[in-house]
């Protein structure tokens, strides 16, 4: 059974960093694309990242860019995301989803909240 949860989130202030994992079971990362996607408050789903299943290839939304880093450990099926530099518009649940640039939710997510 493919089952994703994702971990990590929690208030912060801006230009703080956080990293979010997301524990898979059920299948390997390394057998599928993997992505982020994110929900702001009262807005749709909005596409943050995706890593291929070689793990070498990785992109990345435009606010995205420079500030977030898409990466994974194999040997612990956790895929990560180190968000740095956060701005009070990334607030909102993160979650993770199998294939490449979707939008679609899975699990429950995690919470993101940059406040000051």
């Amino acid at each position: 059974q493919v089952q994703l949860v994702e971990s990590g989130g929690g208030s912060v202030q801006p230009g703080e960093s956080l990293t979010l994992s997301c524990t898979a079971s059920g299948f390997a990362l390394d057998s599928t694309p993997m992505s982020w996607v994110r929900q702001a408050p009262g807005k749709g789903l909005e596409w943050v990242s995706s890593i291929n299943s070689r793990g070498h290839v990785k992109q990345y939304a435009d606010f995205a860019t420079g500030r977030f880093t898409v990466s994974r450990d194999i040997s612990k099926n956790i895929l990560y995301l180190r968000m740095a530099s956060l701005k009070p518009e990334d607030t909102a649940v993160y979650y993770c989803e199998k294939g490449w640039n979707v939008l679609t939710r899975t699990g429950r997510g995690t919470q993101v909240t940059v406040s000051s």
